[in-house]
């Protein structure tokens, strides 16, 4: 094995000064090609031809919030602002700095790919991603994949889950003649929230820009709620006021980045830091309405991306990245059992992806002619957990990932088809009895096809889908003392999708824009991974392979902007309304075992109707903007088990908050045009009381306010 893992990780370190070198020497016959163009130019002038960029209609479904839509949502981490996408299930513990995880079509939170400006997060421990850790501060796009990004330029890890979540932070950009940004931001809430950051960003030169960012967050995390316990006849048990204890939160995060662009290219390299101490406030049940667990997490990483385009029809990209993971959890409380484990994470990653066009160059060409590309990409990830725990098999994964795809655009047709390959190797460095030795895994390769079709009825699109992908069992999964199994099967996932969407755009009247969408969906999760008990023992447990889902399911998207005032597309003087709504339906059985009572259940916390609508109104006079903003959400009603009974049963929620922002310059100079930008927010305004989980109750109505000097 350590042979074949050897060879993978040589030809992929080979592949890289091979491009390399061909790189430039295409770059060399490119210069005197562009010499004898420019010669030319000069001379034939007979013919004239012009030509404009297509517009890229995506042939993948995506789901985005950018702009003016997210700014003026009232969140506060990146899970906040998800939970306005259609078909997302968002698990959240409660408060400020409380675990929040997302769950894209029932498939499962593990399945769900993060990415942070292009390049993965990974927790090869368990497989989750807490975006709670995630600040709205500096981020400018969020955008949701079902099945993988419209791209095939990308790397072999963009292939490997069955939805993508891509985090893009804010890109230096300049106004002329100025050479820095400057944003300082104080935000103060309830619950003792204190959140300041500041953002400086610096123009190098014309072609390297330079950007750091920093914050801190504080919350002591007590809030009022009400506790209230039925009986199985429907009577109350008890109905009282508490206050949340232990969810108060102490963290810095900081970044800084470069930002570089070329002739035909573009790079950047980007260090994050990120540090916490909070309190874990734990389930109330048996009366218990205080817990003492404590949690520190420190993650560190620096990644970086170089991509160019080499010659008119070829494209490298290059991603790196190091990462750099510590989690301490403290159980103080005897009564249960005292635990204080530490555990740290290592993650190195190269990947390089290559894109040809074979027939029309990207970008450039006419709606009738044929446009065709493929991409290879290939990556290397190596992964190492240390523990403090006893009898630990400190685990080592590496991981070889091998995509090829292509891309066909002609007329009214556009598709994509891609395949990947897995190669997993895996080693513990101290031998158990329990795990004698490390999990084995046969190489993987699993296959996706997308179509998206353009008919006659202009801006109309029809699309379809077919993927099939798994999830490796994670180090936990594996090796956690005595729970783990490494007899597991990896969990897999089938999807099948089928939507259309119509989207249209005018530059006067009262219609700026319309956008529908509405998808289809069947999942199929098998083998899926799951806790049972072990032995006699309810507190025994370990990972096994028991698991089937169905899940079948509809999206419904819809957005509109209106102009209310101000007929030109560049006026003064604007009042624009803009509206968006989603809408989920799902259906997602258990059938893992027909003896049981939760045989064809909907499984646990997912809820047959879901939705979200917000509506965002702007007033543009005389350089000032005066924003109102509302969202609402609702969750219907679900089980928090798949035995679908009336003791599992929990009531449907929803919240509704409103914002207010206004921004308005002050005083100016001859380069300078700072601005005050002031919100203040109003969240679950009308005091609802819910349970995302079981036992954890969420806040009531809660408030924050929001200052910003823009320089």
């Amino acid at each position: 094995m350590i042979v074949f893992q050897r060879s993978y990780l040589l030809l992929f370190l080979l592949l890289f000064p091979c491009a390399y070198t061909s790189a430039q020497s295409a770059l060399v016959q490119t210069d005197l090609d562009r010499a004898v163009d420019s010669i030319a130019r000069q001379f034939a002038l007979d013919e004239v031809t012009v030509s404009a960029r297509r517009r890229e209609e995506p042939v993948i479904p995506v789901q985005k919030l950018q702009g003016a839509r997210l700014e003026g949502l009232s969140t506060q981490s990146v899970a906040d602002a998800v939970r306005y996408f259609s078909g997302v299930q968002i698990k959240d513990y409660g408060g400020v700095g409380g675990l929040k995880t997302v769950d894209v079509r029932s498939m499962g939170t593990n399945h769900l790919g993060v990415f942070y400006d292009g390049i993965e997060i990974g927790n090869a421990q368990n497989g989750t991603v807490d975006l709670g850790k995630f600040s709205m501060d500096n981020i400018e796009e969020i955008a949701l994949y079902n099945g993988q990004k419209s791209e095939i330029f990308q790397s072999a890890k963009d292939y490997g889950s069955a939805g993508t979540l891509y985090i893009k932070t804010r890109r230096p950009r300049f106004a002329p003649d100025k050479r820095f940004n400057l944003n300082i931001t104080m935000k103060a809430g309830t619950f003792g929230l204190a959140n300041p950051s500041v953002l400086y960003e610096q123009k190098i030169t014309d072609n390297i820009h330079f950007s750091a960012n920093a914050e801190y967050t504080y919350a002591h995390g007590r809030y009022h709620f009400r506790y209230r316990k039925l009986r199985r006849d429907g009577s109350v048990a008890w109905d009282t006021t508490a206050v949340r204890q232990n969810g108060d939160v102490n963290a810095w995060r900081a970044e800084m980045g470069f930002f570089g662009y070329l002739p035909e290219g573009k790079w950047h390299i980007k260090g994050y830091f990120y540090t916490s101490q909070k309190g874990i406030p734990g389930a109330i049940i048996n009366n218990v309405w205080k817990n003492s667990q404590r949690q520190w997490d420190r993650n560190a990483f620096v990644q970086g991306n170089f991509t160019q385009r080499i010659t008119r029809g070829y494209d490298f990209q290059f991603n790196a990245k190091y990462s750099n993971d510590w989690m301490r959890y403290l159980n103080p409380d005897t009564t249960l059992m005292y635990i204080d484990n530490s555990f740290t994470q290592q993650e190195v990653y190269l990947s390089m992806a290559h894109r040809l066009a074979i027939v029309g160059v990207k970008g450039f060409v006419s709606h009738n002619e044929l446009n065709w590309d493929i991409a290879l990409s290939a990556d290397w990830q190596w992964n190492s957990l240390n523990g403090n725990l006893v009898n630990f098999v400190f685990p080592e994964r590496n991981t070889v990932l091998a995509a090829a795809a292509t891309q066909l655009d002609w007329k009214y047709i556009k598709a994509q088809a891609s395949v990947l390959g897995t190669f997993v190797f895996d080693k513990i460095h101290q031998p158990t009895l329990t795990t004698p030795t490390a999990f084995k895994q046969d190489p993987q390769f699993t296959p996706a096809v997308f179509l998206t079709v353009h008919p006659y009825l202009e801006d109309l699109y029809l699309r379809a889908f077919y993927k099939r992908i798994f999830r490796m069992p994670t180090f936990n999964d594996l090796y956690y003392t005595d729970v783990g199994n490494i007899s597991l099967r990896p969990e897999y996932t089938t999807q099948y999708d089928g939507g259309a969407e119509y989207t249209k755009t005018w530059a006067r009247g009262i219609c700026r824009a319309v956008d529908l969408k509405v998808d289809g969906y069947f999942n199929q999760v098998k083998n899926k991974i799951v806790a049972i008990p072990k032995g006699n023992g309810q507190y025994r447990w370990q990972m096994m392979n028991l698991g089937y889902v169905e899940i079948r399911g509809c999206d419904v998207n819809a957005s509109t902007t209106l102009c209310l005032y101000g007929n030109r597309a560049a006026s003064a003087h604007q009042l624009l309304l803009t509206v968006a709504t989603a809408y989920t339906y799902q259906k997602a059985q258990d059938f893992t075992d027909p003896q049981e009572i939760t045989y064809g259940g909907q499984i646990a916390y997912i809820p047959w109707h879901s939705g979200s609508a917000t509506a965002n109104l702007q007033w543009f006079f005389g350089g000032r903007v005066l924003s109102f903003n509302y969202s609402f959400i609702y969750v219907g009603e679900r089980y928090h088990n798949s035995a679908n009974i009336l003791a599992n049963h929990e009531q449907p929620w929803y919240t509704h908050d409103v914002s207010l922002s206004c921004e308005l310059p002050i005083a100016r100079t001859a380069k300078l045009s700072p601005r005050l930008h002031l919100a203040v927010e109003i969240n679950n305004m009308l005091n609802q009381q819910y349970d995302v989980i079981l036992n954890y109750p969420m806040p009531g109505i809660n408030g924050k306010g929001i200052v910003k000097i823009i320089i």
